[in-house]
Parts: structure tokens; sequence; C-alpha cells
């Protein structure tokens, strides 16, 4: 709040107004919480009242006509029941499908983001790794000349791995 200069008892007054303001602002606050709340819960009340839908009862009422045998009701049930299971069938192995196309594209992705990593001139994971080497070395005065000839050695066997023969 600004510095208020005036009388000490309208410095007052204004400390209460803020304070009334700053607690109408959180109960507005929570009245907004409590109505996007009610509105949730009144948003799915209308899929209680919807109808249950069967498309396998719904195509045997269309298939059927008049009266029929029971043997012939029967079988005409069962071969709904069947195409749509096979139906189910078909979209779960859809969706199965997309699930693996969508990890490979991952894969392919990632793969081609370490490629992309690899072909750089330099690699930021081995700056790190060339940065706690240089601690290391900092920390570790007193090395032998072994331990120096055995890093040389392997220096040179990385660049020899560089070239494939």
């Amino acid at each position: 709040m600004a510095q208020y200069k005036g009388a000490a008892s309208e410095a007052g007054r204004a400390m209460q107004l803020m304070k009334k303001r700053e607690k109408e602002r959180e109960q507005l606050e929570q009245l907004k919480q409590k109505i996007a709340e009610d509105n949730m819960v009144k948003s799915n009340i209308d899929k209680k009242f919807s109808a249950h839908y069967d498309a396998v009862e719904a195509e045997l009422k269309s298939s059927t006509v008049g009266l029929v045998t029971l043997n012939d009701m029967k079988a005409k049930q069962e071969a709904l029941v069947k195409e749509r299971e096979k139906q189910l069938a078909k979209k779960e192995q859809s969706k199965e499908l997309q699930l693996k196309l969508e990890k490979q594209k991952e894969k392919k992705r990632k793969e081609e983001q370490k490629r992309k990593i690899a072909s750089l001139s330099f690699n930021p994971d081995e700056e790190e790794e060339e940065e706690e080497e240089e601690e290391e070395e900092e920390d570790d005065d007193t090395d032998d000349d072994d331990d120096k000839n055995y890093e040389e050695d392997l220096d040179f066997s990385s660049r020899l791995s560089f070239f494939k023969f």
C-alpha cells in the first residue's frame, strides 16, 4: 500500500477498508469456485436420464417384422451378437494398432533426436562430463605417471574408435 499522509484516524479507516476489500475478494473467489462445481454437477445430470441404447437390440427389432418363430428369432439374435462382437474386436485391434504406431513414431522421433545430437560438433552431455573430469583432475593433483599414461591410452583408443577399420 502506498504511504498515506494524513490523519491517523483516516489511516486506520483506510486499513479497515483494505481488509474489508480483501475479505470480499476471498468470498468472491469462493463463490466462483462453488458455482463452477455446481455447473459441473449439473452438466453431468443429463447423463443419468439418457436412454440406454443397445445396438444389437435395435438391429434385431428393425430386422424382424411380424410373427417370427422362436428358432428364427434366436438365430437372428445370435448372428447379430456375433457381428457386434466382430465389430468390437476390430475396434480393439485398430486401437492396439494405433498405439503400436504411436510407439513406433515416438521411438523413431527419439532416435532421430539422438542422431541429430550425435551429429553435432559438440554434445551437451559431453560438456558436463568434461567439466566433471576437470573438477576431478583439480582435486587429484597427486596422480602417478602411470595414471596419466593410462588416461592418454584411453584418449588414444577413443580416437582410434573414431576411425573404423
